[in-house]
């Protein structure tokens, strides 16, 4: 990833599927919404109060009991998104979850793509 701050090109959002953004580098990541919503920049889901409490996410979200092998939770889904200046994003999940701002460069940082994920972090 280049050292200069990451500047999307296009963005493309879904509230059902997830959101596509083409950077202007020419890379394109996709991100499905149970990815976004684990990876919640916020404070609360950072934990950077130090409560040392578990935050309500699809990650800390318990099996409990017997599950019957045809059920499946339903995935997050957004009910909106919206620009936060120039530099961010802020998504609204079905779970009422909106406090985290996914800036630029955190975005271009959490790439699920496998090209990115095999780069060194201080890239």
């Amino acid at each position: 990833m280049p050292d200069i701050q990451p500047t999307p090109a296009k963005i493309d959002i879904s509230l059902s599927q997830g959101v596509t953004i083409q950077w202007r580098d020419g890379h394109t990541s996709r991100y499905e919404i149970k990815y976004l919503r684990d990876e919640c920049p916020c404070a609360t889901c950072t934990d950077a109060h130090n409560t040392g409490e578990k935050p309500t996410s699809t990650k800390a979200q318990p099996t409990a009991g017997i599950a019957l092998p045809i059920y499946k939770p339903a995935g997050h889904k957004l009910t909106g998104a919206e620009a936060v200046g120039r530099y961010a994003l802020q998504f609204h999940f079905d779970d009422r979850h909106d406090s985290g701002i996914y800036t630029w460069t955190y975005l271009r940082e959490i790439c699920p793509c496998e090209a990115c994920r095999k780069q060194p972090a201080n890239m």
